[in-house]
């Protein structure tokens, strides 16, 4: 199976513009091909895994990634699949959020040896000269045709402002600038970027002409990705210092039962008769399919190292076996007992599981935190100090949360 076949055997395509050209440049390895990662956080999270994982797929069967940094875009704020604006950001903080991102992908993308580039749409975007965009790339735009388009019909009963209308002119001029610098044949992204691309491929082809090589391609379920980077905590980080490995294994190890398989289909590097094995499993089954996707994803991200100590750690957790020596754990000191004991909320606060006592006080009233495999009843529950002559407590929020507390 060539690697186009095996991606749409993975359920990873959703639409292309012209499949026959798109299927022999990647079978052939002669895609130059960029996806765009706008750095509004000083961290790529699980939204973006699997454009990581395709990238590093591609590469892999000898096609060339262009990794775009939207310094320049980010400075606007994509609308698409937002309700509001998203915040304006310093330059500073963007391009501090620029840095980081270029670490973590190349846990993922080899650049070395021109195999892969990685560029900044800043660049390029901070020189134009707003008169030069109206004549020469606005000119190309039918504001009718971007009215119609999925990422602003959301927002036109909210309000969109001028700013984020230019999002989609902006998106499509660095597919014009990577093709005429670098080459790039191919754009890939997500189901919800589906009229930004192809405003950079009618664009090329407007400025260009028709025999221009560009083409575009979109990724199914990307916005379902994007939903897998939430939880009740907030997003999960690929930064081991926002989400530690043992969390981020924890993630995957609690993902529904329905789309275990999807997850690992798509985002891990299994061969997919390996895959089809489990098509047939159910029940317990499962809980082994979540602990090799929760497995592989964590090897692939954090290493090998972190994705065994991560996995013993949960095992202790679901099943008994392992130790607890690779959980999260946090320090109490003396200082943090009054006369002999410590309330749950202030674990919780302690910890940094919880932002604020009322948050606290409505998962306990919930049902929501267990101490020790007990659940606390109220928010004035306490836990005292001779509970740690055993060596630790483990304070459980939700299904996915797991602390260990020790006295220093």
């Amino acid at each position: 199976m060539q690697i186009y076949e095996e991606l749409v055997a993975r359920g990873l395509i959703a639409q292309v513009t012209d499949e026959e050209r798109i299927r022999d440049l990647i079978n052939n390895g002669k895609a130059v091909f960029y996806i765009g990662f706008d750095p509004t956080a000083d961290s790529l999270h699980v939204g973006h895994f699997m454009a990581l994982c395709l990238m590093k797929r591609l590469q892999m069967a000898g096609n060339k990634p262009v990794a775009l940094i939207g310094g320049g875009t980010a400075m606007i704020g994509d609308p698409s699949g937002r309700s509001d604006m998203r915040q304006m950001m310093t330059t500073e903080t963007i391009a501090h959020n620029c840095e980081c991102f270029k670490k973590q992908m190349s846990r993922f993308i080899d650049f070395s040896e021109g195999k892969a580039i990685m560029v900044n749409n800043a660049d390029w975007l901070l020189k134009l000269n707003y008169i030069d965009v109206l004549r020469e790339v606005g000119a190309c735009f039918s504001v009718n045709r971007m009215l119609s388009a999925e990422c602003y019909k959301q927002r036109m009963e909210k309000g969109l402002s001028f700013l984020e209308f230019n999002y989609m002119i902006m998106q499509s001029y660095d597919f014009y600038v990577l093709y005429q610098k670098y080459g790039c044949n191919l754009q890939f992204g997500g189901d919800d970027q589906w009229s930004n691309m192809l405003g950079g491929t009618e664009l090329i082809r407007r400025k260009l002409g028709e025999d221009a090589a560009a083409m575009t391609i979109t990724l199914l379920l990307n916005s379902e990705g994007k939903k897998m980077g939430k939880t009740q905590s907030g997003a999960v980080w690929l930064d081991p210092n926002k989400t530690s490995p043992f969390d981020f294994y924890q993630y995957w190890r609690n993902v529904d039962d329905a789309d275990v398989l999807k997850c690992i289909r798509m985002l891990t590097f299994l061969p997919l008769e390996e895959i089809e094995k489990m098509d047939s499993w159910q029940g317990s089954e499962l809980n082994k399919a979540k602990e090799i996707l929760a497995y592989e994803l964590t090897k692939l991200v954090h290493g090998e190292e972190e994705a065994n100590k991560a996995q013993e750690g949960a095992r202790a957790l679901f099943s008994g076996a392992g130790n607890t020596d690779n959980m999260p754990t946090t320090v109490l000191a003396d200082a943090d007992f009054t006369d002999g004991a410590i309330s749950v909320i202030d674990m919780m606060l302690k910890a940094e599981i919880i932002k604020s006592r009322g948050e606290g006080r409505r998962l306990i009233e919930q049902g929501g935190v267990a101490v020790d495999d007990e659940k606390a009843k109220t928010a004035f529950d306490t836990v005292n100090k001779d509970a740690f002559e055993k060596g630790h407590v483990i304070v459980k929020k939700g299904k996915k949360v797991f602390v260990k507390f020790v006295i220093e």
